[in-house]
């Protein structure tokens, strides 16, 4: 395979198994990413990553901007051998932080103007040239577009000028974009609005049929972004296959902060290949597990004399070895080895489950496979 070439190994319906090339490897979807915001996966050490069958883990720019600094990571030779990590990995722009900044963030045509809040009261400016040469010098797999992502609820008309600012910047960042042995994918924006989302679609393609038409490189992937932002669970089914569906075949489709195990199985129904969340850490981290029969809270009293593993049906190195008493004890003690130990489990759920979504599209029988799970116990799980 040559670089960023994408193969459709299966489909079964809309679901698809494909595999794509990076310079750090290849990986198959459908597939969750662990999220390594600072550059590390919280409480995880990166080879034991590779047991928990992570493919491709993502890092953000803008907080590896603030710290250590782009020019830090750059002297140790990129963000993989800054934290001596040999797979694939990808970077988000950051633009979803800077917008979260609200007051300390100021938006025009150009670029935006932020505060860093979170970090020292600095102030700062970027533009998409400036976003794509800061991802350029972290080095990931894949960068991000900078775009500009609204929540929810919010007036059709914001929507809309958010849509048109973001599409307007990937055309910049395309044109920016030069590092040979990075990618970039383009994201679709548009609210719950589908008439907005297939304008991105449209223009986004639009962008990288005319940038290869003159010699460029275009995008070598597609993000779906401006879902899971606090609508309602459902709302986001009601337009992602068509937008998804809308997207070329030959790319990777990428769903963006998404990170319910059912919303998963239920998005990749709908032909998207890729996923990436803070949830299976974040909720290990608050004492919660994802499991074959639904969520469990190991600060629950059930648990204090349970001497069986965390999830009768897992094979991850947690629930090989480990009690639900003993996770417990942990929890309730606040000892940080509770939280590594139930992240690890966590994230190893969502990366099995998409490589047994994976088995089911080779085999043809997505459908079965889907249903099975909606039917099981392990589908209410938020």
């Amino acid at each position: 395979m040559s670089l960023f070439d994408l193969t459709i190994n299966a489909q079964s319906g809309h679901a698809r198994a494909t595999t794509y090339q990076t310079a750090h490897g290849s990986f198959t979807t459908p597939l969750f990413m662990p999220v390594g915001t600072h550059a590390t996966v919280k409480g995880i050490m990166p080879d034991v990553l590779k047991q928990l069958q992570s493919q491709i883990i993502l890092a953000n720019t803008y907080h590896l901007y603030m710290r250590p600094g782009v020019d830090v990571v750059e002297e140790a030779g990129g963000v993989q051998k800054f934290m001596h990590y040999d797979g694939p990995m990808l970077t988000d722009s950051g633009g979803f932080q800077l917008f979260s900044l609200d007051h300390m963030m100021k938006v025009d045509g150009d670029g935006v103007s932020f505060q860093a809040r979170d970090y020292d009261g600095s102030r700062h400016r970027w533009t998409p040239e400036a976003n794509m040469r800061i991802q350029e010098r972290l080095g990931a797999d894949i960068a991000m577009q900078l775009d500009q992502c609204i929540g929810y609820p919010a007036e059709k008309s914001a929507v809309a000028a958010s849509t048109k600012l973001s599409w307007e910047w990937a055309r910049r960042c395309c044109d920016a974009h030069v590092r040979p042995d990075q990618a970039l994918f383009g994201i679709v924006q548009g609210g719950m609005h589908l008439d907005l989302r297939l304008e991105s679609v449209n223009q986004l393609t639009t962008i990288d049929k005319e940038s290869r038409n003159q010699g460029g490189r275009g995008f070598q992937g597609w993000g779906i972004g401006g879902y899971s932002v606090g609508e309602p669970h459902d709302v986001m089914f009601e337009t992602l296959g068509q937008v998804a569906r809308s997207l070329p075949d030959h790319m990777p489709r990428y769903l963006m902060g998404v990170g319910n195990p059912t919303t998963l199985v239920r998005a990749v129904r709908e032909g998207v290949d890729m996923f990436d969340c803070v949830l299976p850490t974040r909720t290990g981290r608050m004492g919660t597990a994802f499991s074959s029969t639904g969520r469990m809270n190991l600060r629950n009293a059930r648990y204090t004399h349970d001497f069986t593993p965390l999830d009768h049906e897992c094979t991850c190195p947690v629930c090989t070895q480990f009690t639900r008493a003993y996770i417990r004890h942990l929890v309730k003690q606040g000892e940080m080895l509770g939280g590594i130990l139930l992240s690890m489990h966590n994230i190893y759920f969502l990366t099995d489950l998409m490589r047994r979504a994976r088995e089911a599209i080779l085999a043809n029988a997505y459908e079965e496979f889907y249903a099975a799970w909606m039917a099981s116990p392990a589908a209410k799980d938020y």
